[in-house]
């Protein structure tokens, strides 16, 4: 039977690693030969990671249960935030008038 494995690799010291591709072999030990073939025989790598493709766990439909959107740099609007601030202290200073 044949698997996929993903191949990871850290092109220097102290670089985080990236995906660098997939390969399909029988086993864990062809993967790792194919692995260093293709990724560091020319030492263009500093480091390899193998994991199996069925290891690797996906996350996704990332809820927005909180509306932190302060935290995001393209989801926060300081402007949009005083214009919201200056138009309720306007209605509460109209409605505290009519009132008095």
């Amino acid at each position: 039977m044949r698997r996929v494995f993903e191949v990871f690799r850290q092109e220097r010291k102290g670089q985080p690693l990236q995906h660098a591709g997939s390969i399909v072999a029988p086993d864990e030990r062809f993967a790792e030969l194919y692995a260093r073939e293709q990724y560091g025989r020319r030492q263009e790598s500093a480091a390899l990671w193998l994991v199996p493709r069925e290891a690797v766990l996906e996350i996704g439909d990332f809820p927005d249960e909180f509306d932190l959107k302060y935290r995001r740099v393209d989801g926060y609007s300081i402007r949009e935030r005083l214009r919201e601030a200056r138009e309720r202290a306007s209605s509460a200073r109209s409605a505290s008038a009519g009132a008095g």
